[in-house]
């Protein structure tokens, strides 16, 4: 990964961070905890700007999609008896679609493959 982008992902975590609080401090939708929602959304954003591969491909959208469901389910508009079986199911679906699609896999779990193949053979 380019070194750029690494050193996006602090700032971002950062501003997401205080945005939420930001948000907490001004009451806006009372009763939703908004520093972490939107850490959840950030870290979800950062997963994709660091890296993007069959690891980030799951974790960063279904981070992101958490923190939407976390924020209806906190306003009111969606019962946990709800979100739970939906973040299931999201989670399935994006670990079918990383494996239809032309994603790479990460290198360390190549590398990981490689040592243990080399350990083998010896």
């Amino acid at each position: 990964m380019p070194k750029s982008r690494k050193e996006l992902m602090v700032p971002l975590l950062i501003v997401g961070v205080g945005v939420g609080w930001l948000l907490n401090a001004s009451a806006v939708l009372p009763g939703v905890d908004w520093a972490w929602s939107l850490g959840l959304g950030t870290l979800g954003i950062a997963m994709l700007v660091c890296a993007f591969d069959k690891v980030t491909a799951v974790a960063g959208p279904f981070l992101m999609i958490a923190s939407g469901l976390s924020v209806a389910r906190q306003s009111t508009r969606l019962d946990l008896e709800m979100e739970a079986p939906i973040l299931v199911i999201v989670f399935g679906l994006l670990l079918f679609a990383v494996q239809l699609l032309p994603i790479p896999t990460p290198r360390w779990v190549l590398d990981d493959a490689s040592r243990r193949e080399c350990e083998l053979a010896e």
